[in-house]
């Protein structure tokens, strides 16, 4: 479990640990930061030194419609974590995950990404900033990640493919501003209305271990079926181009 707060994750862990018992194999903590470079290049640093192999890499990190506020390394934190993040932290594991084949990269992208538009000319939303624009623009990001990792990697045995998992109840809205009197009626409706976190994970379990998709290809799937995409998550050369930016961003050379 690669996460930044290492408090939260420990007593996570011992949940997992206390409901499946001793015998059920391994879990490991790790620090991860996805709004530093420096802690994603230091944690893959360490899982290259001390792991053999990688059968599954799940993105799953993600921040939703905060205030405007940068990175460490200065990217707009919404497309810093959600895409830049995520990109990093894949390029730099993809050698261990192509000597590990068979093996899956799992990206957790959003139905929202359909508002989402990249704006190459101000990706760090330095001219104008709209905190959902920002997240769908992310998620589309995630998309075209995917899109254009899954091109890379054909007849590697690396399989990529990317999920919306729906609304779940989970903090991630904790930016969102609920009046004080709309509030309990909001935790009413998401009850009712919202996945609960074991529902919202079952997609990313089924693409990270199920025999269906192990040889699917740049797809995008929810609630375990395979799903259609807007023409602008799929377009090639947008992809390409976010890809050849990106690593300039983040500071790598192919």
């Amino acid at each position: 479990m690669a996460c930044r707060d290492m408090k939260r994750t420990e007593e996570a862990a011992q949940e997992i640990r206390l409901e499946t018992g001793p015998d059920s194999g391994e879990l490991l903590i790790k620090h991860l930061d996805l709004a530093s470079l420096k802690s994603v290049h230091s944690f893959c640093e360490d899982i290259i030194k001390e792991e053999p192999r990688i059968d599954v890499l799940i993105n799953n990190a993600g921040i939703y419609q905060c205030p405007y506020t940068k990175t460490e390394d200065g990217f707009e934190m919404q497309f810093g974590v959600n895409h830049l993040g995520h990109f990093f932290l894949t390029h730099l594991l993809l050698d261990l995950l192509k000597r590990s084949a068979p093996s899956r990269v799992v990206v957790v992208s959003s139905k929202l990404y359909k508002y989402g538009e990249i704006d190459f000319d101000d990706l760090n939303s330095e001219q104008r900033y709209d905190k959902a624009f920002a997240y769908g623009r992310s998620k589309l990001a995630n998309l075209l990640f995917t899109c254009e990792l899954a091109r890379r990697l054909e007849g590697t045995g690396v399989v990529v493919n990317a999920l919306t998992p729906g609304i779940v109840r989970t903090n991630l809205g904790r930016h969102v501003n609920i009046p004080l009197l709309a509030k309990p009626l909001w935790e009413l409706a998401s009850r009712v209305f919202f996945k609960s976190p074991e529902e919202g994970a079952q997609t990313s379990v089924y693409l990270a271990c199920s025999p269906d998709v192990e040889e699917v290809q740049g797809k995008c799937f929810a609630d375990c079926q395979e799903q259609k995409l807007l023409p602008k998550a799929t377009d090639q050369e947008v992809a390409g181009k976010l890809w050849d930016i990106s690593e300039i961003m983040v500071g790598v050379t192919t």
